[in-house]
């Protein structure tokens, strides 16, 4: 990031989940990286000072889980709008999917990207690699050039992959080459309803998606991965059931992760109410003690990140009827706060609630990037200047005209949510400040 200032985080409260660092102290940044906490040195002349009394001073987030709609919509400038709604949520790294059109199956296209993502100096952009041609699910992708053009690890995004041959192949060539796939956990035949199996389903006459479309696809992954030592991340995880496979799993010694969503750690399927197509996701919000299992889960560790699931859908194709809808909410305004509302609603420790959008989701890209990474999620001396000032007492509520994203629709619209990101700094520049 060019265009770095001397910057002083005066009077806040400094937490770093990663060193479980939690003190009130003065920040100072210089040169893109973090120069000094609590004995700032005495010659030390910021060009810029950030008042941060009552306010939290934590790494800058990152998100494992988001969709910038480009390439293919630049027309629209969603680059631009999505990397602005990441600054506005404290989001200084991301990791965007695949499922672009055109598809991110090719090095040029992969290279575009984050050359335009680099360009606007905001958050720091991982693109993740289609594992299929197209993401049709039949002729593996050249993984080794898509990982020189900046590919951190592959996926088919929600292009739910049914050939197990195609699979087996994909991670025996992922290990080969000590990369990562990253897959959400559904049955290509069973995974086809819009909504979440159970009574609700049945009485609103909407076809469902069983536990065991879940529960099925991480069986097969797993026998996979003893086949091959392939290293998989498993991607917005749903149900109580999938939370106890993947913590037997992690028992067993495989090298799994996992994610959830803010939407399935906060809602249930009866937040769909009269058809509400603003509820209407991928994976589908399911009952509530599945949402009780993926809270513990995320507590235990078993689940090691929460992500926004970020997915910026317009007016046109949300606003039909909840079945023909496009599923997808925006997140990544929401993302801290809600990860703040976990620790108030559950007493959950607040190192935990922050570790899970800072250093968790870093160690898991860092599992796929290795010393390429750097030091991302940590809030540390000698560390990436990425910053996220958060005003905890601050409250807001979430209203369609108020979000920076394109993406309008949330099944939070209307909810009063805790904190408000005040400022987000990346390699030392401040690439957002609240008004």
């Amino acid at each position: 990031m060019n265009k770095q200032t001397r910057v002083l985080i005066q009077g806040g409260r400094v937490i770093d989940p990663a060193s479980g660092l939690d003190a009130q102290a003065d920040v100072a940044l210089a040169n893109g990286a973090v120069l000094a906490i609590q004995n700032i040195p005495t010659d030390f002349q910021p060009e810029v000072t950030i008042p941060a009394a009552g306010c939290l001073v934590l790494p800058g987030l990152v998100d494992l889980a988001v969709r910038l709609r480009e390439p293919g919509n630049e027309h629209a400038r969603m680059l631009e709008s999505e990397m602005a709604a990441a600054m506005a949520g404290g989001v200084t790294s991301l990791v965007c999917q695949p499922d672009t059109d055109p598809v991110l199956d090719e090095p040029g296209l992969v290279e575009m990207l984050r050359f335009r993502a680099e360009k606007l100096e905001q958050a720091r952009v991982y693109p993740l690699g289609a594992l299929t041609r197209g993401l049709k699910g039949e002729t593996l992708t050249e993984m080794v050039m898509l990982s020189d053009a900046g590919c951190v690890a592959f996926s088919q995004a929600e292009a739910l992959l049914g050939n197990t041959q195609v699979l087996q192949r994909a991670f025996q060539y992922a290990s080969t080459f000590g990369y990562a796939v990253w897959l959400r956990p559904q049955d290509y035949f069973l995974g086809q309803g819009v909504a979440a199996s159970g009574p609700l389903a049945t009485r609103m006459g909407l076809s469902g998606v069983p536990v065991m479309a879940e529960t099925i696809a991480l069986h097969t992954i797993f026998e996979l991965m003893r086949a091959t030592g392939a290293r998989v991340h498993l991607c917005r995880i749903s149900s109580a059931a999938g939370v106890a496979l993947v913590r037997q799993a992690k028992l067993d010694g495989l090298k799994v992760s996992c994610d959830v969503s803010i939407n399935s750690l906060h809602l249930t399927d009866a937040d769909i109410g009269y058809f509400d197509s603003r509820a209407r996701l991928n994976p589908p919000l399911r009952q509530q003690r599945d949402r009780d299992a993926l809270r513990a889960g995320l507590l235990d560790g078993s689940i090691d990140a929460l992500v926004s699931d970020h997915t910026p859908v317009d007016e046109d194709a949300k606003t039909l009827p909840f079945a023909e809808s496009e599923p997808g909410a925006t997140g990544l305004e929401l993302l801290l706060s809600l990860a703040y509302k976990w620790h108030q609603d559950s007493a959950v420790p607040l190192l935990r609630a922050l570790q899970v959008v800072t250093d968790g989701p870093a160690q898991v890209l860092g599992a796929a990037l290795g010393p390429r990474l750097g030091r991302t999620g940590r809030l540390q001396v000698g560390g990436l200047a990425d910053v996220c000032v958060f005003d905890p007492q601050a409250a807001w509520t979430v209203q369609a005209d108020t979000l920076v994203s394109q993406g309008k629709h949330t099944p939070f619209s209307g909810y009063e949510l805790p904190g408000r990101v005040r400022c987000t700094l990346v390699g030392g520049r401040v690439a957002y400040q609240a008004g």
